[in-house]
Formats: structure tokens, sequence, C-alpha cells
């Protein structure tokens, strides 16, 4: 045997002793509950898990404050000294996501209007109950909307929108989310409703489970509330894809019930509450 085929057969063995396990490689924010943080103890990191348990694999991620260029710094970016791609997944998207690849939903949701309980509104057990009350009591709400959604066309729509409190959906924090803008905007009572993306309002729900009320709100003609999530890959990895509809699909009875432990209002196509 040659020298150098020995050296050959030496480092191939050596390289099979150290190599290492598999991982399911995620995109994600690090400071956006309910849905993912860096202790992992949001929704999306707990399907995560499930699924590197499933496959043998544990999960690594990559992590970037999910904004404006999140896919672009994340999904579609390579390593400048591997030049391999940062990641492979993405949690949440919504089905059909136009930038990547997405799975077949595992959830559908729909916005809420979150109520702050013992403010004088416990009585709300309807979104459309706001439109009929009278002039002294409509005067007192003070709502809070979020730019770029359809809970400000909502609000016009009903002669509600000097009832608004506007609210940027993407703050130039990082360290602060929506859910978290919400729980302090509350506390300070400088608010005492919301209209919220359904898993956002679930944050509410499941830390103050006394303290609100999350009322589903059903579409209307040009205003759509409701909306499958999938998850993404990129476009050209159709063997992932394939993996994670087949995890959907063989776990999702126990992604709906933590998905039920987090609060997340689940609907079905109609917009109904499952």
């Amino acid at each position: 045997m040659s020298v150098r085929l020995l050296i050959s057969l030496v480092a191939f063995v050596l390289g099979l002793g150290g190599a290492r396990a598999e991982s399911l490689r995620v995109c994600a924010d690090p400071v956006n509950p309910p849905l993912s943080t860096r202790q992992e103890d949001g929704f999306e990191n707990q399907i995560a898990k499930l699924f590197a348990e499933a496959l043998g694999e544990k999960v690594e991620y990559t992590w970037f404050p999910q904004r404006i260029g999140f896919l672009r710094n994340t999904l579609q970016a390579k390593d400048p000294e591997t030049e391999r791609y940062k990641c492979d997944v993405v949690m949440g998207l919504p089905a059909g996501f136009e930038l990547a690849a997405t799975t077949k939903p595992y959830y559908r949701s729909t916005y809420v209007l979150a109520i702050a309980l013992g403010k004088g509104f416990d009585d709300i057990d309807r979104p459309e109950k706001l439109f009929d009350l009278p002039p002294g009591r409509k005067a007192k709400l003070r709502i809070a909307m979020f730019d770029r959604t359809p809970g400000v066309t909502w609000l016009l729509r009903h002669g509600l929108l000097d009832q608004g409190r506007t609210y940027q959906a993407m703050t130039g924090d990082p360290n602060v989310n929506t859910a978290m803008t919400l729980e302090k905007e509350f506390t300070a009572g400088r608010i005492n409703m919301a209209l919220v993306w359904g898993p956002i309002g679930a944050y509410l729900a499941l830390k103050h489970p006394k303290d609100f009320r999350l009322l589903p709100l059903k579409s209307e003609p040009g205003i759509r509330f409701d909306y499958a999530i999938a998850m993404g890959v990129r476009r050209d990895d159709k063997a992932l894809k394939a993996k994670l509809d087949a995890l959907i699909e063989q776990h999702r009875e126990a992604i709906t019930a933590l998905l039920k432990r987090y609060k997340v209002p689940l609907v079905d196509k109609e917009g109904n509450l499952l």
C-alpha cells in the first residue's frame, strides 16, 4: 500500500470518527415572543425541537431580527468563510410566500381584538359590538392599531379610526417586538384594546390569562384577517421541503396541541375558531 493511499484512508477514518450530528438549521428572531426567543421557549422553537428529535438531529440557529431584510440575511445568505448557507428553514411564513418555497400549512390563525379586562369593556364579547356603543363609551376606546395591517382598514370602515392609536409594526429596536410593546402600553393604561395578529395576542393571554380576552376577527370583503402559516426553505431545496411536509403531517396533532397551550387562536378556512 502506498504512503499516499494510507494517509487518505487514515484521514477518511478520522473524519468518520469526528463527524458531527446532522442539524435542523433554523433562521429565527432571537426576540420575538411567543414565536421564537434565544432561550428557545417560543412555540416555533418547540416545533423545531419536535422535528429535530423526530429526525434524530439537533436544532442549530442563525439569529437575526425579523425585520426588513430578514430572509436576505439568513435563508438566502452564505457564510463568507465556508460558502455554506447560514440556515435552511424559516419556521413561520405565510403559505405561498413569494420569496421562498413554502411547505404545507401547519396552522391557520387570524387577527384578534385583544381587550383589557376590568377597564369598562368586559361586556364586549364580539368585535362588532364596538360599532353600536353609545358616543360616551365609544369616546373612551383607545385601540392600538399597527401600520400596514388590516386592523387600520377595519377601524376606518366601521367609523372607529378616531379611537385608534397608531404603532409601528416594525420598530427600530431589535430587542422589542410587537407583543412586548403592547404589554407595556396596556400596563401604562395608554390603550384598552388592540387589533393584532393572533399569535402576538396570544402572548398577552398566556402571560396574563385573567387580564385579557381575545376575540377573533372574521374576514370581510376587501379585508382579510386569517392566514395559513407554513415553513419556508430555499426554492431549490425540494428534498428539505418534502421532509418538512412529511413531518407536518406526522405531527399535526402534536403541533395543534402545542399551539393551543400557547393560546394561539386557531381557525378553519372560514375563519371559525377550532
